[in-house]
């Protein structure tokens, strides 16, 4: 494997990335990127130890901003913690100063590089990181709400009594407070959630909450997430890489409401290959576009301010 992904960030959740991507290799090369060298050479030195588990070939080792500019796929972990009890939203303003000097700092982008956004507010940032990189738009991409649904999944699996597998549910819209279950979408083996479990009393609104307050309850209790985060990016990364052509809910442009949010799209090696249309019920489409509103009058805020400076 000749492929090489850049991590922005070797903190709990870009070391986390990197080790899920050495237990399921995908690249040739994973780089980690972080101004903190003493930390970034000591996780760089770890993360080696695991390569040698098995018959993977794949190599970590520390890379400047220039280098990440020319890798395959640069993922960006890089920026302030999220505090107890602070909202995404909280984060825009250190966050887009910390974003905006990495992408100067790895201009100029190779043509076919796709960049993927985890830090947040993962949303906003992805916006503003298109505007910044001079990339094609469906070259750069946030990790949005896959892991959000990716938690609906295992809530709705362990009420029904199913494998995760099974279950067809997607989470859409903002990664946050206003993020939305596309409950008419929701499916058991393909059947209809109220058809498959006819019997079974399912609280929409408890699971939705519960799905959307995960995060912050582990939060709360370790300070952090970093596996979940983790899993899900190694696993945008392969279906780039391999060119696989999942559908991901990922958050994009959305040129009708001006914002990147997410929606399901198929991803392969050049990011996001198309969108994958929905046919959402009237109120799910109003909760997208109040997830879109929000989400604008954040990006038109910041804008105003970056107009005073």
């Amino acid at each position: 494997m000749t492929s090489r992904i850049a991590i922005l960030g070797s903190g709990e959740v870009g070391s986390t990335i990197a080790y899920s991507l050495i237990l399921n290799p995908v690249a040739g090369e994973i780089l980690l990127v972080d101004p903190k060298e003493e930390v970034r050479d000591a996780q760089v030195q770890d993360l080696s130890d695991a390569t040698f588990h098995g018959d993977t070939t794949t190599q970590v080792r520390a890379g400047t901003h220039k280098e990440a500019g020319q890798c395959d796929i640069i993922v960006i972990t890089a920026g302030a913690a999220q505090k107890k009890g602070e909202s995404r939203t909280d984060l825009v303003g250190r966050n887009l100063k910390i974003l905006g000097s990495a992408i100067e700092d790895m201009k100029p982008f190779r043509k076919d590089s796709i960049i993927v956004l985890v830090s947040n507010p993962v949303d906003i940032l992805t916006y503003f990181a298109q505007k910044m990189s001079g990339l094609p738009k469906d070259q750069v991409i946030g990790s949005g709400t896959f892991l959000d649904s990716a938690r609906l999944r295992g809530i709705l699996a362990q009420k029904c009594g199913v494998a995760a597998s099974s279950i067809e549910a997607y989470v859409l819209g903002e990664h946050g407070d206003s993020q939305m279950v596309a409950w008419s979408h929701a499916s058991v083996g393909g059947v209809p959630l109220e058809l498959a479990l006819p019997d079974t009393s399912i609280n929409k609104s408890a699971i939705a909450e519960e799905t959307k307050k995960k995060a912050a309850a582990i939060m709360e209790n370790k300070g952090a997430t970093a596996y979940g985060i983790g899993g899900v990016t190694a696993s945008i990364c392969k279906s780039i890489l391999f060119d696989e052509g999942s559908v991901r809910p990922l958050s994009h442009y959305q040129d009708d409401m001006k914002v990147c949010l997410s929606m399901p799209v198929v991803l392969g090696r050049k990011g996001v290959v198309r969108q994958i249309p929905m046919k959402l019920s009237e109120s799910e489409k109003n909760e997208v576009e109040e997830s879109a509103k929000s989400l604008r009058e954040i990006i038109e805020d910041v804008e105003k301010e970056q107009e005073k400076e």
